[in-house]
């Protein structure tokens, strides 16, 4: 077995250009990359000697041989513990379940961003698995969302939501700061949707990860010859959003130099390309992400204040999961309702055993990770209710201890039993009536109205179903 040290990665892929590209990013993630071009010299490579330690295997699902989701079944056939990457062209959802059907662990769109394929790799290893294989499935699900949309009724999520919309109509920067997972990328998407500057040139660039040479060109551009390889112009991001927006994913990642550079360009607003001679003016309104506070790291000496005060005249805290518990059971029905929505994909509602045991969990990956393991179990549930049963490996960490009754009691309207079949319309009915009065705080004549009966008819159902009306 590959060792987290001499981790191995088998390449599937019959292109020798797109292979060498993978090949170096996979090297410099610290990886040892085979390749072969076909699928049957990958799986005598698989049960050779060398490819004992193959840790993952990323395939191109396009590589001769066969149909590469019969061939990812072969895989697991033979080594189930490998993990399996899909490389295609296509942005099909069908392509990414029949994929995850037949066992991949993660679904790659061409051409791979090499911070993508970084977090792929990453997520592939069993270090990540264990925690509960967090692979940002978030791109098969839409990525804008209104303000009013985003779901989460937490007070202090509702006053980041209310402080960004405000922010969107402005034309300062923005820095938005929390945990990863926590839904900045959706947020600061949402704001640069709702700004005036929506029409514009947008470009987004996660900084980590990302070379040091490389990150500066692609920010502040270069000249011809300015460096060694530099055989062309290249235009900067900054000067390509001149009157637009430049979102900065992991700006806590940015080198000292970078930093530094940034924060003249956007004190003075005058960007000079690297080996340029003269600068020039630009307008651009930069959107931020970070997963550490910057006022703390540049308390400590470790990112740069000027930058840190110019970012963060609007600065926005977006609340790890585990401190909005309250929002997991609105947050899994809306990622339900969106996974149904899918190509290739079945509506599914969640029992309240499979509830239960999400509520019980801390979630380290937050919403993204909810999103993911939501993903992956419609993906192999045949029945129409997701159990506690659906979650194995929620069930082999938090154990099989009976976890009592949701906390979502309440808080939404269960419809299944935990056997799958629909519950009866009577203990419907009945949950209904006492999430209306636990939300109108006992205000009998509101809870009539929003229900559309008259008091005297809510009265002989609260008889009826036994329910104390002070519930």
């Amino acid at each position: 077995m590959a060792t987290e040290e001499a981790r191995l990665l088998m390449l599937v892929d019959d292109e020798p250009a797109q292979a060498r590209v993978i090949a170096s990013l996979a090297t410099r993630e610290g990886w040892r990359a085979l390749t072969v071009d076909n699928c049957e010299d990958a799986l005598q490579m698989l049960g050779s000697e060398e490819g004992q330690g193959i840790d993952t295997i990323l395939l191109d699902g396009r590589v001769p041989g066969e149909n590469a989701c019969d061939f990812i079944g072969r895989i697991k056939a033979k080594r189930p513990e490998v993990a399996v990457l899909m490389l295609t062209a296509s942005t099909s959802p069908l392509l990414a379940v029949e994929a995850m059907r037949a066992g991949a662990n993660d679904y790659l769109v061409k051409p791979v961003a090499p911070e993508r394929l970084a977090v792929a790799l990453k997520s592939a290893t069993r270090l990540a698995a264990a925690r509960d294989e967090l692979q940002p499935l978030s791109e098969k699900l839409p990525s804008i969302l209104e303000f009013d949309a985003m779901v989460g009724s937490d007070a202090t999520f509702r006053t980041a939501i209310a402080k960004a919309a405000t922010a969107a109509r402005g034309h300062g920067h923005v820095l938005v700061e929390g945990e990863s997972g926590t839904g900045k990328e959706m947020l600061l998407g949402a704001i640069q949707h709702a700004s005036g500057r929506s029409k514009a040139e947008t470009r987004r660039i996660n900084c980590e990860g990302l070379p040091h040479n490389t990150l500066e060109s692609l920010l502040f551009g270069h000249e011809k010859g300015a460096f060694a390889g530099a055989f062309d112009r290249q235009e900067g991001a900054l000067a390509a959003c001149d009157g637009g927006t430049l979102v900065l994913d992991g700006i806590d990642t940015l080198a000292a130099e970078i930093q530094d550079r940034l924060a003249e360009v956007l004190e003075t607003a005058v960007v000079r390309p690297t080996g340029a001679a003269h600068g020039f003016r630009i307008d651009v309104r930069v959107l931020a992400a970070s997963n550490r506070p910057l006022v703390a790291l540049a308390e400590h000496g470790r990112f740069s204040q000027a930058l840190c005060d110019t970012l963060s005249a609007t600065r926005i805290v977006l609340p790890p999961l585990r401190e909005r518990a309250g929002d997991i059971p609105a947050l899994t029905r809306y990622f339900l309702s969106e996974i149904g929505g899918l190509e290739g994909m079945k509506r599914h509602s969640i029992a309240d055993s499979g509830l239960s045991l999400l509520e019980a969990y801390d979630w380290p990956g937050n919403v993204r990770q909810l999103q993911t393991v939501l993903f992956r179990a419609c993906v192999h549930e045949q029945r129409e209710a997701l159990t506690a049963h659906s979650f194995p490996h929620l069930n082999e960490l938090l154990g099989d201890a009976d976890r009592g009754e949701s906390k979502a009691r309440g808080l939404g309207v269960l419809l299944y039993e935990n056997d799958g079949n629909i519950r009866a319309l009577e203990d419907i009915e009945a949950d209904i009536i006492r999430l209306a009065i636990g939300h109108y705080r006992g205000k009998m004549t509101e809870v009539a109205r929003r229900l559309g009966i008259g008091r005297s008819t809510l009265y002989r159902k609260l008889h009826e179903l036994g329910i104390d009306n002070a519930a």
